[in-house]
């Protein structure tokens, strides 16, 4: 196939993912504004559910329709790569000072969780050859998935409690009786959540045929197409989301949103595994994407350290220390999965 005509279908695609996650971002806000929720767990857990729709749409045709599990495993742990480096651009964007001094304590249990179950994953892939299997599936699949709904009670309990301890019946929100004016308000800000995640699944399912095709049209592996260009392209609605909550004021919606695609993305291989009917899915993939794991560990390490540390200081007044370390562990690991490529 053309490959400019592979790349104008990928412009497409990115498109219409951005503009239906900026659009998520707005009603995400609204509907918890109206229900009382937190920024910070709507992002972890309704939007980065939702902005991880493509990565999950896109493993899924992976391993079902184009039987390559390495784009599957490379596009979410790439993925996982390309939200942390665009928490670079949300350090950026905060002028008064980095964005590790304004943001919320929760992220910690967020990032925490991260690291556990990136550590899993990476450990997994090094051993999958060896494990023992549940039918087709990896030991790591049920463990993930426990991890990934441990992290989402863990987080919505910590922030209640924090909104509690700030205001008399903190608990009691989103328990109102709401007039039939507000109920439809609600109604329609709904409908146009579920449309913009229908658009965002659309063009997630179309990614990976032309990823195949880009790998094959460039001499590319798998591994390297699916790590860096898909994960790129699937991951603007996250992009888009992040944007659009900056331009809400809602930092800690931002971050969660990309810390919490994350850990959804991760519970992907999961629901990969149980699609591909081989055999556990990390014996199918290459042992390179253990590199790849090991750069997102290395990455939220890096955010847990600024979220304890909270700098405020900016390297040449531009990004925090932070900052420079993820770009460079970004780059690292995309210059390492070129060569093997090569």
């Amino acid at each position: 196939m053309n490959i400019a005509w592979l790349l104008l279908q990928f412009a497409l695609c990115a498109g219409l993912i951005a503009v239906a996650g900026f659009s998520l971002s707005r009603n995400a806000d609204r509907l918890a504004t109206a229900y009382g929720w937190g920024r910070g767990w709507v992002g972890l857990a309704l939007l980065a559910t939702v902005t991880s729709l493509p990565e999950l749409a896109s493993g899924l045709s992976s391993v079902v329709l184009v039987d390559e599990p390495n784009l599957a495993v490379g596009n979410a742990l790439g993925a996982c790569v390309m939200n942390l480096v665009f928490l670079v651009v949300v350090d950026l964007l905060q002028r008064r000072q980095p964005m590790y001094g304004q943001a919320s304590a929760t992220h910690l249990l967020s990032a925490g969780f991260g690291v556990v179950m990136l550590g899993f994953v990476a450990l997994s892939l090094v051993t999958a050859r060896q494990a023992p299997a549940l039918l087709h599936l990896g030991l790591y699949s049920p463990i993930l998935l426990a991890l990934y709904l441990l992290a989402l009670k863990s987080v919505f309990a910590h922030e209640q409690a924090a909104v509690a301890a700030l205001a008399t019946g903190g608990a009691l929100a989103g328990r109102v009786v709401r007039p039939p004016a507000e109920a439809a308000r609600l109604r329609r800000h709904w409908r146009h959540f579920g449309l913009a995640a229908a658009v965002v699944l659309a063009a997630g399912l179309w990614l990976p045929g032309l990823a195949d095709g880009l790998a094959q049209a460039l001499g590319l592996s798998h591994s390297f197409v699916g790590t860096v260009l898909m994960a790129l392209v699937t991951t603007m609605p996250e992009m888009a989301v992040t944007v659009a909550a900056l331009r809400l004021g809602a930092l800690d919606m931002a971050i969660g949103n990309l810390l919490g695609s994350n850990l959804f993305n991760i519970v992907i291989l999961a629901v990969d595994d149980l699609a591909y009917t081989k055999g556990p899915l990390f014996a199918a993939a290459s042992v390179v994407h253990g590199g790849t794991a090991a750069t997102a560990l290395v990455m939220t390490g890096l955010v847990i350290v600024g979220l304890v540390m909270r700098p405020r200081g900016r390297v040449l007044r531009v990004t925090s220390w932070v900052s420079l370390g993820l770009v460079a562990a970004y780059g690292i690991n995309a210059s390492l999965l070129f060569l093997a490529a090569a």
